[in-house]
């Protein structure tokens, strides 16, 4: 089984940075791809940006694009989320999550492996 455990949220003002780290234990780190999801008060679960399993293809939202970047250290089985220019619609609960095989996806329902989450709070 695969554990995930995010760190590196906090309060900050617009324009800040933040990296969000996400560390995994079990097998098959680097089998599939990984993601981060975000969830505001009162809206749906989003992706935010995903990452195949050789980080070699990414995905984002065009919310984010141009100002998150996503990476993964297999080798430290670790997937970071770098989130610049923040802005106060960033605000959320920021999610890991981890397929058990498969390139990437998109939809929350791929994911097999969920970490806690890690609150992102952005002022003005």
């Amino acid at each position: 089984q695969v554990q995930l455990v995010e760190s590196g949220g906090g309060l900050v003002q617009a324009g800040d940075s933040l990296r969000l780290s996400c560390a995994a234990s079990g097998r098959t780190f680097s089998s599939g791809g990984m993601a981060w999801f975000r969830q505001a008060p009162g809206k749906e679960r989003e992706l935010a940006a995903a990452i195949s399993w050789n980080g070699i293809s990414t995905n984002y939202a065009d919310s984010v694009k141009g100002r998150f970047t996503i990476s993964r250290d297999n080798a430290k089985n670790t997937v970071y989320l770098q989130m610049n220019s923040l802005k106060p619609e960033d605000t959320a609960v920021y999610y890991c999550a981890a397929q058990a095989y498969g390139i990437m996806s998109v939809f929350p329902s791929a994911y097999r492996y969920w970490g806690q989450g890690t609150q992102v709070t952005v002022s003005s």
